[in-house]
C-alpha cells in the first residue's frame, strides 16, 4: 500500500506541485499589493488546493496517455515501471479532479458573492479543463508541436491569473507582467524539453525539434527568454516596484542569461532544471521586493 501510494504521489510531480501551489498565494498577494482589504487567506487557500489537485490530476492524465512511450523516454516512472496500474492511476486522476472542483467552488463561495470576483475565476478555472483535457484527448495539442508548448505554458502562466483574480485583482498591472514572466520562462522549457524527449517521441509526436531540428529550437528558446526577461524588467521601470529592486533579481536573471552556454552544448535536461529554478528565484525575488 505504502508503495502505491507513493507512486500515486510520484505521479502527480510533487516538483511541479510545489511551485503551481507556491503561485497561487503569490497571485493573490500582488493581486492585492495597492489594496487595503484583509488577506483572505481561508479562499487562498481553498484555491491553491484546488490548483495542487489539478496539476496532478493534469500530470497523472499525461502520463496515463504517455505510458507506452515512457517505456522507453521515462521507464522509472510509476506506470512505466508497474509500481502503479493504468486502472489505479486513472482511480486517483478522477479523485483528485473531485477534490480540485470542490475546493474551486469553496474558495469562491467563502472569498465573496461579487460577480466581479467569482466571474473571471471561473472563466479561467474552466478555460484551464479545456486546455488540460484537449491537450491529451481530442485535438491533442500535445502531438501539434508550438501549440502543445502554449498551451502548457498558458495553463503554468494561468496560476497567477488565478490566484489574483480570486480575490479582486486581476487588473493589477503587475500580475499580467509576472504572467507573461511564467508564460514565457516556461515556454522555452517546454521547447527544450521536447529536444530532450525527440528520439522517444518519434513516430508518437510532431514536435517543433522534429520539424526545424534541435539547434534551431533551442536558439529559439533561448530568445523566448529574453522575452521574458524584459517582461521581468518592466514592473521596476514602471513600477510598483522600485528600480533599484531588480537586484534581488539578478539570481534569476544570470540564471537564464547563462543558459546560452548549456544550449549550444546540447545539455537539455541542465537547461530545463536551471529555467525552473529562476522560475522560483523570480517568484522568490518579486516577494522580496514587494516587502522592502
Amino acid at each position: 500500500m505504502a508503495g502505491r501510494f507513493g507512486a500515486a504521489i510520484e505521479l502527480m510531480r510533487p516538483k511541479n506541485l510545489i511551485l503551481a501551489g507556491a503561485t497561487v498565494p503569490l497571485g493573490a498577494y500582488f493581486g492585492l499589493m495597492t489594496s487595503s482589504e484583509a488577506f483572505p487567506y481561508l479562499a487562498v487557500a481553498l484555491h491553491t488546493l484546488a490548483v495542487i489537485t489539478f496539476t496532478g490530476a493534469g500530470n497523472s492524465m499525461n502520463d496515463i496517455k504517455d505510458a507506452e512511450i515512457d517505456k522507453a523516454a521515462h521507464p522509472m516512472r510509476p506506470l512505466p515501471s508497474g509500481r502503479l496500474t493504468v486502472n489505479d492511476a486513472r482511480r486517483f486522476t478522477a479523485f483528485l479532479w473531485c477534490v480540485s472542483v470542490v475546493s474551486h467552488i469553496g474558495g469562491l463561495v467563502v472569498v465573496s458573492a461579487d460577480v466581479s470576483v467569482y466571474l473571471p475565476t471561473a472563466l479561467i478555472y474552466v478555460l484551464a479543463v479545456f486546455l488540460m483535457v484537449t491537450y491529451d484527448h481530442g485535438p491533442a495539442t500535445k502531438n501539434q508541436g508550438l501549440s502543445g508548448n502554449i498551451v502548457i505554458s498558458l495553463l503554468v502562466g494561468a496560476v497567477i491569473l488565478y490566484g489574483a483574480s480570486g480575490v479582486g485583482g486581476i487588473q493589477s498591472p503587475v500580475v499580467w507582467w509576472i504572467f507573461g514572466v511564467v508564460f514565457l520562462t516556461n515556454l522555452a522549457r517546454e521547447m527544450v524539453k521536447d529536444c530532450m524527449d525527440m528520439e522517444a517521441d518519434v513516430g508518437s509526436r510532431r514536435t517543433l525539434p522534429m520539424v526545424h531540428g534541435k539547434e534551431k529550437v533551442r536558439m529559439a528558446a533561448y530568445v523566448v527568454i529574453m522575452g521574458a526577461l524584459v517582461c521581468l524588467y518592466v514592473p521596476f521601470w514602471r513600477g510598483p516596484f522600485a528600480f533599484g529592486q531588480i537586484a534581488l533579481q539578478i539570481p534569476a536573471i544570470m540564471t537564464l542569461i547563462t543558459l546560452n552556454g548549456p544550449l549550444v552544448q546540447g545539455k537539455d535536461a541542465l537547461v530545463a532544471g536551471r529555467i525552473r529554478l529562476a522560475m522560483l528565484l523570480g517568484l522568490v525575488s518579486f516577494i522580496a521586493a514587494s516587502l522592502l
